[in-house]
């Protein structure tokens, strides 16, 4: 839990009975930029995704006892980092609790669980349109990198 200004901000380990809120969000994440979603895939893919730690972790973000997002953290291998990494899959906060610090606060959550997963690098992508969360992860100390980000798809 994170004391700020008086109130509490908390990460909840997502459970089989939180994928219907979950995906709710979700939906309402992928309308910002107008992403597809078929909410039964979605709903599939979070049983799959809870029952093998090893692809990764999901937190739903409360603020003030209510759920203000989440986060969603995935694995990958990596010979190159020497172990495990992560790619930082979603992160949304909800358009009534943006510009309240949950997003700084989300990202020193993640952080700290990287360190307690022996995580060795955080990998993110962000719509080049949205410059706040550009400047929320720059000050975070991520950083741009050097790699043109590609894909394939099969």
């Amino acid at each position: 839990m994170v004391k700020k200004n008086k109130k509490m901000t908390h990460f909840k380990p997502l459970q089989t009975s939180d994928i219907e809120t979950i995906v709710s969000m979700m939906q309402e994440f992928y309308a910002i930029d107008n992403y597809p979603i078929d909410v039964a895939i979605s709903k599939d893919l979070f049983l799959e995704f809870l029952k093998n730690p090893h692809f990764g972790r999901c937190w739903l973000i409360y603020a003030d006892g209510e759920i203000a997002g989440y986060v969603i953290l995935t694995f990958v291998f990596s010979f190159e980092y020497k172990g495990t990494i992560a790619f930082l899959d979603e992160l949304y906060i909800s358009s009534k609790a943006r510009g309240k610090g949950i997003g700084k606060l989300a990202l020193d959550f993640i952080h700290k669980e990287a360190v307690s997963l022996s995580l060795k690098i955080i990998y993110l992508e962000v719509e080049g349109h949205n410059e706040i969360a550009q400047k929320l992860y720059l000050s975070k100390d991520f950083v741009i990198h050097n790699r043109k980000l590609m894909k394939l798809k099969v």
